[in-house]
């Protein structure tokens, strides 16, 4: 009995350091090597962003503060409009097959062109996370947006425009 109780316990605890690794709630992904140009904070409510309208300069480095004030769990994903309907098709998909945590790692770095290459960071209801990330000097418009299911098409979005 107590060797399957520790073989469940370590089961379950690895699946959870697993399971954060890129959408972690922890304030992580947080890139300390860089210097940072600028801080925006954002507030998540549920089925909200405040600012909802976004501009920063060509290579900027911007450190993104996002509060969860809402009751349930969100993202904050940047990417190009093709990028992020894949990722919603993603998430939809992932969210009904087998029940999967919607904070698992599915995608982590700061590329623009893939849902797996999409910088994010998902924020657990009351909690700040953070995410460090350089606005491309060839993109002009981006948005950032909560993919999970529903959430997006709730209003859960905004216009990222790279200017300056």
């Amino acid at each position: 009995m107590h060797k399957a109780l520790l073989v469940a316990l370590l089961s379950l605890a690895s699946t959870t350091a697993l399971g954060s690794a890129g959408h972690g709630s922890d304030n992580s992904p947080l890139d300390t090597s860089q210097p940072i140009d600028r801080t925006i904070t954002l507030e998540a409510g549920d089925m909200w962003f405040t600012p909802d309208k976004l501009e920063i300069a060509p290579g900027q480095t911007v450190k993104f503060t996002i509060t969860n004030t809402g009751k349930l769990e969100h993202e904050f994903v940047i990417g190009n409009p093709k990028a992020q309907a894949e990722h919603r098709a993603m998430m939809r998909e992932m969210a009904s097959s087998n029940g999967h945590d919607m904070s698992a790692s599915h995608h982590h770095d700061n590329g623009q062109d893939s849902p797996a290459s999409m910088p994010s960071v998902t924020v657990l209801p009351g909690e700040t996370a953070t995410l460090v990330w350089t606005a491309p000097e060839d993109i002009e418009a981006l948005e950032f947006a909560c993919n999970i299911p529903g959430h997006y098409k709730a209003g859960m979005n905004g216009d990222l425009q790279i200017k300056g």
